[in-house]
């Protein structure tokens, strides 16, 4: 494997924080961080909470060699254990070690890490020629890929995955002109997509901030990775594995996945068996300091819930002044 590329860890004050609560809260000193990436959350929580267990989970090979590999460099044998699996794979796994109210805390944060973004190969990004993939697990060979989908795909079927996944405007156009140059030619190459697009737009809007190939390589990266459907199907199915006191903490990247956490939070409040408290009536963003060293925090949004012992309620008064920004 090629050298791991580096990581920035999001909001990672405000995300040890909030799991350093639910562990003074619970009194567990377990936690899970269900999107390991380069290991920046989870070494960072080892090292600030004293005895802890950290059980991290990821389904791309080259992320886990690299955890592996910084586990044994690190020293952290016996209290980072990485799990590889898809994290909609985690409460199954629960299931099967009896992890009922063990977890101090549990992290999601669900942004593409930098190495997956960077490394060109993985075609996650139309900087550079590179084949069209965006497989998050590019180990499994059974998993169609991005150039799998736009050259089997009907045309509807197309202009609605960009339309609803990536929010695109132009997207029955970028779709209808997909399939004339599938007609011709399958595509293999993120450049043959992004040029595409490109000249979908009108020349006025081709050069604003946002490339105009951003919302649909956006929308295509979470059809190959089934994102929004694993986040809704093993959110809801956390709050048995925490401990009374413990955190859940849900970093997302796009409104998209934000409008999950956000209705999946209000949605634990009506679980009586498991009373929660919401701690971020509106989401934690990244602080003016952590967007000076690293511009991708921009568009971070962190919200927490935390289990109780009483009724839930939205926002306490002290807590709410805890997470203040």
């Amino acid at each position: 494997m090629d050298q791991y590329l580096a990581h920035y860890s999001v909001m990672l004050k405000e995300c040890l924080d909030a799991l350093e609560l639910g562990s003074k809260t619970s009194g567990s000193l377990v936690f899970a961080d269900l999107t390991f990436g380069a290991g920046g959350h989870t070494f960072a929580l080892s090292d600030q909470v004293t005895g802890s267990t950290v059980y991290s989970v990821d389904q791309d090979p080259d992320a886990l060699k690299n955890g592996e590999a910084n586990i044994a460099l690190k020293h952290k044998e016996g209290k980072v254990h990485l799990l590889p699996m898809n994290f909609d794979a985690f409460p199954d796994w629960c299931e099967t070690n009896s992890m009922h109210g063990k977890f101090a805390g549990i992290l999601m944060d669900l942004g593409v890490s930098s190495h997956q973004f960077d490394k060109m190969e993985r075609g996650f990004s139309f900087r550079a020629e590179a084949p069209l993939d965006m497989r998050m697990n590019h180990g499994d060979i059974s998993a169609p890929t991005a150039a799998d989908l736009i050259n089997s795909l009907p045309e509807k079927e197309i202009a609605d995955i960009i339309f609803n996944y990536g929010e695109e405007r132009y997207s029955r156009k970028i779709a209808s002109r997909i399939c004339e140059f599938r007609e011709k030619q399958k595509f293999s190459t993120t450049k043959e997509l992004e040029d595409i697009i490109f000249h979908c737009y009108p020349p006025k809007d081709r050069y604003g901030k946002l490339h105009p190939a951003t919302r649909t390589f956006q929308a295509l990266r979470i059809a190959v990775n089934k994102e929004l459907t694993v986040l809704e199907n093993t959110l809801p199915k956390l709050l048995p594995y925490l401990a009374p006191g413990g955190v859940i903490a849900v970093i997302s990247f796009h409104s998209l996945e934000d409008r999950i956490v956000k209705h999946t939070f209000k949605e634990m409040l009506e679980n009586k068996q498991f009373p929660v408290t919401i701690l971020t009536k509106k989401p934690l963003t990244a602080t003016d300091v952590e967007l000076s060293l690293n511009s991708r925090s921009r568009s971070a949004k962190l919200r927490l819930v935390q289990r109780e012992t009483q009724l839930g309620r939205v926002d306490g008064t002290k807590k709410k002044r805890q997470y203040k920004t």
